[in-house]
């Protein structure tokens, strides 16, 4: 009889520990993919629940206050804050960010996130039925929180970009040298069909020609390439430091950017496009091109994607439906294709010595010229 009620028991509380929880069904990244996972989850999961799973959820959408993808590394006001949560609690933040705020309420509503980050008014929720997550935020997410989120991002975009020395634009302008890197430039550019000087002056706007250089968001080297990056071009993290080495990856990532816009027929256009993307990614730069096709511009004419590039920092633009990736701080990209192209402009001065030459060991410039001149 005992035996029977301590069975009894125990099925009685295997069957409410069913009933307080639900599976739904989740996409997670995987090594391999995208897939769907089952996942049980308790109706009271909160805080130490949190924790023990060691990830919270944010979820919002893309803008300059809430979140973006800046040159590889997560920012916004909103996710900082967040973020600085997480470091607290002990436990990785994951970002989902909703099409628009419609969806954003009903993540909430369903329970689908931690936190929820509005745009307007700007503020930080927790998500249904998380009281003790709730009050913890309420605590954490004070006016001085908003100040050193404000400055950290404001830091992280001015002053603290590059970490490098400067080196003049030209190492030797009498002597038609424009780096110590000249003979790795003339060698890989090549493989892309540009002229070398134009990346010469790519490697300029990029690291001044330092290659010891590391950005905020750590990218290093000569051609500024983001870790990540270098692991899909089979670079070497270990070789990032590495003049030729790097090089030779941004060549190899230029290629595949080249074939990403071999829509584009006109080489010069497709330059400007490859060097907006290098910049600002490859996908914002499509999203510009869509809403140009829409408004009757052209969306393989620099000139008239750049208008919308600049715009995709409004939120009339990044927030319609026809743009995929949300907000981008274009200015910056703009600028940079503008003043590669001035720079190279500058340096189209310089002919290409022979193949062997070596800047310790200046020979008389190659008069000939240079068939990838652009």
């Amino acid at each position: 009889m005992v035996s029977f009620l301590n069975n009894y028991s125990l099925f009685a509380c295997v069957v409410m520990l069913i009933c307080s929880c639900s599976q739904k069904q989740e996409r997670v990244m995987t090594p391999y993919g995208s897939v769907l996972d089952s996942v049980i989850v308790t109706e009271d999961f909160d805080l130490q629940q949190i924790q023990t799973s060691g990830d919270m959820i944010m979820a919002t959408v893309s803008g300059p206050q809430t979140y973006y993808d800046y040159h590889g590394k997560s920012l916004g006001t909103q996710y900082l804050i967040c973020q600085r949560l997480a470091d607290s609690l002990g436990v990785r933040l994951r970002v989902d960010v909703c099409r628009d705020s419609a969806e954003l309420v009903g993540r909430q509503q369903a329970g689908d996130a931690d936190l929820i980050a509005y745009p307007s008014p700007g503020h930080i929720e927790a998500g249904n039925d998380k009281p003790v997550l709730a009050a913890e935020l309420k605590v954490w997410n004070r006016p001085s929180r908003v100040d050193e989120a404000r400055q950290q991002e404001h830091d992280l975009l001015t002053v603290r970009k590059v970490r490098r020395r400067i080196f003049s634009p030209m190492l030797d302008a009498k002597g038609g040298i424009i780096s110590h890197y000249d003979h790795l430039f003339m060698t890989h550019s090549r493989t892309v069909r540009w002229d070398w000087r134009l990346m010469a002056a790519q490697c300029y706007q990029e690291s001044t020609f330092d290659p010891r250089a590391v950005s905020f968001a750590g990218a290093k080297g000569l051609m500024q390439i983001m870790p990540g990056t270098a692991d899909h071009l089979g670079l070497s993290r270990d070789k990032l430091y590495d003049p030729e080495s790097n090089i030779a990856a941004a060549a190899k990532y230029i290629a595949e950017l080249q074939q990403a816009f071999s829509d584009i027929r006109d080489h010069y256009e497709r330059t400007n496009f490859v060097l907006a993307s290098y910049n600002g990614g490859a996908h914002h730069i499509r999203d510009a091109m869509a809403l140009a096709r829409r408004d009757g511009r052209n969306p393989h004419r620099w000139s008239d994607v750049s208008t919308y590039v600049l715009r995709l920092a409004q939120p009339q633009y990044y927030n319609d439906p026809i743009v995929k990736h949300g907000y981008m701080r274009g200015s910056e990209t703009v600028d940079y294709v503008a003043k590669i192209r001035q720079r190279h402009a500058g340096y189209q001065g310089v002919k290409s010595p022979h193949m062997g030459f070596h800047p310790s060991q200046p020979r008389k410039a190659d008069k000939r010229k240079n068939k990838y001149d652009l």
